[in-house]
């Protein structure tokens, strides 16, 4: 605010810009015991999860855990290696999902697979 109180004005075409400040994303990353480098051949294969009504979100969750524990870096632990790597797993309606999370929502690996759970296997569905 400006001395008196009043917010400071700005142009029209200031106000017309498109804010390019990054919104940060819905999961809360640990900090690293040790390097953790996102291989493209670990990127590569995980399986995709789209968000679609006929893909099993809990067979999603059991082949990202299978490729996850294949990898054994030294220093991160599986949690951190899983909470890193859990986006590049979703496309389509599932990565709108994670984009939209509200901001530090996601703070474990457990948060992250009962928040998708809950989305994309909700109890109405059992």
């Amino acid at each position: 605010m400006a001395d008196g109180g009043e917010a400071p004005k700005r142009t029209l075409r200031q106000m017309m810009e498109t804010d390019v400040t990054q919104t940060p994303i819905g999961i809360n990353y640990p900090v690293l015991e040790g390097v953790l480098g996102l291989k493209s051949s670990l990127v590569h294969h995980l399986p995709t999860f789209h968000g679609l009504e006929n893909e099993d979100p809990h067979k999603h969750l059991k082949m990202f855990h299978i490729i996850c524990t294949s990898m054994n870096p030294q220093g991160p632990t599986d949690d951190q290696i899983k909470l890193r790597a859990f986006p590049f797993s979703l496309d389509d309606r599932a990565k709108d999902w994670l984009f939209y999370l509200p901001p530090g929502s996601i703070n474990s690996r457990t948060d992250m697979a009962r928040a998708f759970l809950d989305k994309f296997y909700p109890a109405s569905r059992v």
